[in-house]
């Protein structure tokens, strides 16, 4: 290597590891500042009561129902997307113009703006789906045809789908050929081989993109602000069917709609760091679960 070439080497180096450092310092300046304005108003009240005023109260009712939101989210949005990834990469032709247009359904999916998925949700879950679920079993009655937790959910899992199918894609081609081969020369099927070889070896990928939605679902606030979240709603959701409050829409109107900014300010700061530590927690779960997962399959 000449002298050239190694300067020019430590110079890339020393870029990239100056990008590193400006990203890593950047998210600590904004956590930093959360963590030190968001603690000031945090209280066991503050967590466990409900709402009374845009000042007062507390915000239970929003970290019940994000979490909710999240766990049907979850529920909903996951199985199908590891479904249509194992379908995707270990049955379908790779040259079939069937799975071209999936392909690319999931490029476009993924790069649509998340309020039109909002507007999706209130035409297709609430307008042509809940409203058909009330005239078929309800006699019309407006049960399923309003804003409601359950479409939320349905359409966060709509917005958090590619990045569950392309995370479970990658998990499963990282699995090795030969593992494959190996299999089907011992005489298993092509369903035994997912199940008992392929699926056991990416299920730390397949953890990695549920954690990815997980994350993103839970602080988006645009697909739910026309399908079920609600500002102003101090008891739980118990049925489906029921509105309920977010941390991420709360923070949205309290910081648009408050006519005392500086009086809001602390509880602002204070949702928005329970919004990020609840969030944290959720991954934080998600991970540990990966951890004891793929140390089982290492002791099998």
């Amino acid at each position: 290597m000449t002298g050239r070439t190694r300067a020019a080497a430590l110079g890339f180096t020393g870029l990239t590891g100056l990008a590193c450092l400006l990203i890593v310092a950047m998210t600590a300046v904004v956590l930093g500042n959360i963590a030190l304005h968001g603690t000031e108003r945090l209280s066991w009240e503050f967590l466990s009561e409900s709402p009374r005023q845009m000042t007062h109260g507390g915000i239970f009712p929003a970290i019940f129902g994000t979490f909710a939101l999240v766990l049907l989210m979850t529920v909903a949005g996951v199985p199908v997307g590891v479904a249509a990834a194992i379908y995707l990469q270990e049955y379908a032709r790779q040259d079939s113009k069937a799975v071209l247009a999936v392909r690319l359904a999931l490029e476009n999916l993924a790069g649509v703006p998340a309020i039109v998925f909002g507007l999706f949700g209130l035409g297709f879950f609430i307008q042509f789906t809940g409203r058909g679920i009330d005239r078929l079993f309800f006699s019309g009655e407006l049960t399923f045809g309003q804003p409601c937790i359950l479409w939320a959910a349905l359409t966060l899992a709509v917005l958090t789908l590619p990045t569950v199918v392309v995370a479970t894609e990658e998990a499963l081609r990282a699995v090795p050929r030969a593992y494959r081969e190996a299999a089907y020369a011992a005489g298993a099927t092509r369903w035994q081989v997912v199940r008992y070889v392929v699926l056991p070896q990416s299920i730390g990928g397949i953890l990695t993109g549920t954690i990815l939605a997980v994350s993103r679902g839970a602080g988006e606030v645009a697909p739910i602000l026309f399908t079920g979240a609600a500002y102003f709603l101090p008891q739980l959701p118990d049925r489906l069917n029921d509105q309920f409050m977010e941390l991420g829409y709360h923070i949205y109107v309290m910081t648009t709609q408050s006519p005392d900014v500086e009086a809001t300010r602390p509880v602002l700061y204070a949702t928005v760091f329970v919004l990020l530590a609840l969030t944290f927690a959720l991954n934080f779960v998600a991970v540990l679960i990966r951890a004891r997962v793929r140390a089982r399959l290492r002791a099998a």
